[in-house]
């Protein structure tokens, strides 16, 4: 097959889905344009600020992508390309980008509160406690694992380096120019641009050199500010101009796929267990994650995006429509490992990330990009991602955990000192991130990440599931994904739970034991609390 035909498939089926699939999740959801939302009615000039359409689907995309439907798709390869694909498509249409709606619907009608908030009010307070903390030590997960990442990234090529701190203040400057000055956004997005051409011009030519343990204090520092700052100087212009190098690569990606149309070469399917992941069910559909579905999304969705959403009309393109551009992303990994012999698979699958920027690297020449520009680029393009999702997760966790500490009924004033400091909450999960990176045990729980990752989704899939119950409706459509994901999460635990007891992993398995109990626990509780509503 060649890849010209899967990836011409692939923009049929996701344009399809999204026309009459997205439109039929938004009228079940029942999307009002007239009705208000939190980003208007809770405004506050911090976290609730509403968003141009374009801007905010910018954020949302840049956030969720990272480098996760990259590295994912590419290493799940190692099966075959066509259950990496097929599962892509099945997950992304049916799953991954009713996951990311209903989220974000979910939680603007909850006054653009988080997951684990809808989960108090639809489930139960003990239900939120023990999803507060699970999402709390994830996301620190999450900075630790994807600072290590942009740290290293930095060390090794320090033009990506120097280009992501001049993005940064250009960023700045199109937020002023946005929000301050009211120059329009088309002006806006021209000058930043050009800018943001510029910043990556400048990398090359004035590269930044720093040991790696330099980049991860630096690092810590700007996810700390970037967490406290208002949403309009930094985090919605850097998300919104990082997209457009997302659609960059996307776009060079396809133009190059459609022009050198590379023949596939990996097998179609290799073997139902392999010694580098274990067996294709579940390993392969928690391996591809954000390609498909992934619970982070959940947190974005409820943690900043609902809270920047100015009309529910734009939900369907941000909730639904991101998530298939992001399966889009996930196919053209897809094939940048399939055009691999095996041989040459074999060889490149330690590292996903140089797999990518080689194949886009080649594909680039057919456009007349020279092999080692492309390739720098889509390096490049990379860490930008990577970097995107750092300082969003850890927003996330700053909310995460201001809601644990957080008292109803209590004025703001007479709230507990971590439930309203924002500073001292951020510095507490920035420092936790801190101590994993320094005592160099980050990566050793990335195994865990992948169910984690997808336990997160079930999770949301079971609180939106419960709303819509308690409001009468059947919601298929949200309730056989919830309860396909918690198969395939369970089982996974369970294969981690034994794999780390033969391995004498005892910190893994506790962890993977916990995250075990604590999904039976919510869905016990949720079927409880169903039943006492008379929807059981």
């Amino acid at each position: 097959m060649s890849s010209l035909a899967l990836i011409l498939f692939a923009l049929a089926i996701f344009t399809i889905a999204y026309i009459f699939y997205g439109r039929y999740i938004a009228k079940n959801l029942e999307i009002d344009p007239t009705r208000k939302t939190p980003a208007h009615t809770m405004y506050d000039g911090i976290d609730y600020v509403p968003a141009r359409a374009p801007v905010l689907l910018g954020h949302h995309f840049a956030s969720i992508a990272g480098a996760a439907p990259i590295i994912g798709p590419i290493v799940a390869a190692v099966f075959g390309w066509v259950p990496v694909a097929l599962w892509i498509f099945f997950g992304g249409i049916f799953m991954g980008a009713v996951h990311d709606f209903s989220s974000l619907i979910a939680s603007v009608r909850h006054k653009g509160r988080s997951i684990g908030e809808v989960i108090e009010e639809e489930i139960g307070t003990t239900g939120k406690f023990f999803f507060l903390i699970f999402s709390w030590t994830t996301l620190i997960l999450v900075v630790a694992v994807f600072t290590i990442v942009v740290g290293q990234t930095f060390e090794e090529t320090p033009q990506a380096a120097s280009a992501s701190v001049m993005f940064i203040a250009v960023s700045v400057i199109f937020g002023l120019l946005l929000y301050k000055l009211k120059m329009s956004l088309t002006l806006s997005t021209i000058i930043g641009l050009v800018l943001l051409s510029l910043s990556l011009i400048g990398g090359y030519i004035f590269p930044l050199a720093f040991p790696v343990w330099i980049w991860y204090a630096i690092l810590l520092i700007y996810i700390f500010v970037a967490s406290v700052a208002p949403v309009w100087i930094l985090l919605q212009p850097r998300d919104y101009l990082n997209s457009f190098i997302l659609y960059a690569i996307m776009i060079l990606g396809l133009a190059g796929i459609i022009l050198s149309n590379p023949t596939i070469k990996l097998p179609e399917f290799t073997s139902f267990h392999v010694d580098s992941l274990g067996s294709l069910f579940p390993i392969l559909f928690v391996t591809v994650a954000c390609g498909a579905i992934s619970g982070f999304h959940s947190l974005v969705a409820s943690g900043t995006t609902a809270k920047q959403l100015s009309s529910e009309e734009d939900a369907q393109v941000v909730g639904y429509g991101a998530m298939l551009i992001e399966s889009l992303l996930a196919i053209i990994s897809l094939i940048t490992a399939a055009m691999l012999l095996s041989e040459e698979y074999s060889a490149m699958k330690g590292n996903p990330i140089t797999i990518f920027a080689h194949g886009l690297g080649s594909m680039m020449t057919k456009l007349g990009i020279e092999y080692n520009t492309g390739k720098t680029f889509a390096s490049l393009a990379v860490s930008a991602f990577a970097l995107t999702s750092l300082d969003t997760a850890t927003r996330l966790a700053r909310f995460a955990m201001q809601e644990f500490f957080t008292k109803k009924g209590i004025p703001e004033e007479r709230q507990p000192f971590m439930a309203k400091n924002r500073y001292a909450i951020t510095l507490v999960s920035v420092g936790c991130a801190a101590l994993l990176i320094f005592s160099g045990q980050g990566l050793k729980l990335w195994p865990i990440f992948g169910s984690a990752n997808q336990l997160l989704a079930a999770l949301a899939l079971l609180a939106t599931s419960v709303w819509l119950s308690r409001k009468g409706k059947k919601a298929l459509y949200v309730k056989i994904p919830m309860i396909i994901m918690f198969a395939i999460t369970l089982t996974a635990l369970i294969v981690m739970v034994y794999q780390n007891i033969m391995t004498n992993n005892f910190v893994l398995t506790i962890i993977a034991l916990a995250l075990f109990i604590l999904a039976v626990f919510l869905a016990i509780e949720a079927k409880k609390r169903l039943q006492q509503k008379g929807n059981g």
